[in-house]
């Protein structure tokens, strides 16, 4: 399980994040909603260990505190991270992509298993493991995106607005594979700016605004609140600043 308690992030004296607390078990799908700049992007960015800012708090997976360890000893503990912009390298092959995910210790350990689910889910990649990453689609590339950190062999996928600029049939394939994903037994904490289809296949969703945790509850029950519908699932303003894209914050 990954544990959050009390999250702070401060860029100077700017605070990104004011104890934030949120936790995802295994099998789980959490969603986490928010505007633009709610700091979704900095709180994976800070478990991932690539956040720049001074983080304070604690976060634990599986009972370890992983706050203050490098990014590389993360990715051994048990965290995968997939970053908005998908981060590939293109200038590689698919199978060179993938098999970089495997590059640790852990990845070495169930590289066999994973990769075995990886073609499983995203057959495309198969097919094409000879093709340069950069001469893929959005979508394909996403499939790579997220084919190299399943790869690493994680408790625990974080994904950052992976539907962006994606087309509508290629954004219910997305879904319909991060719903199989939870199969492995792993936990998925989800940043998407598809409110309504991320809930459809979450089990609880977290709402975030200006850094602080505004809101919990199962997903299904995200679904059918006014509130969350107004903001988030259409006819809001919040819903018209998602329509633009990530974040930076």
């Amino acid at each position: 399980m990954l544990t959050i308690s009390n999250l702070t992030v401060s860029y100077g004296l700017h605070r990104a994040l004011g104890d934030v607390s949120l936790n995802v078990s295994a099998g789980e799908i959490v969603v986490m909603l928010g505007a633009n700049g709610a700091g979704k992007s900095t709180l994976l960015r800070s478990v991932a260990g690539i956040c720049e800012g001074q983080t304070g708090g604690r976060i634990d997976l599986s009972g370890k505190d992983i706050l203050t360890r490098k990014s590389d000893e993360i990715v051994e503990a048990g965290i995968a991270f997939v970053p908005e912009g998908r981060g590939i390298f293109g200038d590689l092959t698919v199978w060179e992509n993938l098999m970089l995910g495997a590059y640790s210790e852990r990845g070495r350990r169930g590289k066999t298993k994973n990769l075995d689910w990886v073609l499983e889910l995203f057959p495309k990649l198969k097919e094409r493991k000879s093709q340069l990453a950069r001469t893929m689609s959005g979508g394909e590339q996403q499939m790579v995106a997220i084919g190299r950190a399943m790869m690493a062999n994680p408790e625990i996928l974080m994904l950052d607005e992976p539907s962006l600029g994606l087309s509508p049939l290629l954004c219910k394939e997305l879904f319909e594979n991060l719903s199989h994903i939870r199969e492995t037994g792993m936990g998925v904490l989800l940043v998407e700016q598809n409110a309504k289809q991320s809930l459809a296949i979450a089990d609880r969703g977290y709402l975030i605004e200006n850094g602080e945790i505004t809101g919990e509850n199962t997903a299904a029950a995200m679904l059918t609140d006014p509130a969350v519908q107004a903001a988030y699932l259409g006819g809001g303003a919040g819903s018209e600043n998602r329509s633009q894209g990530g974040e930076n914050g």
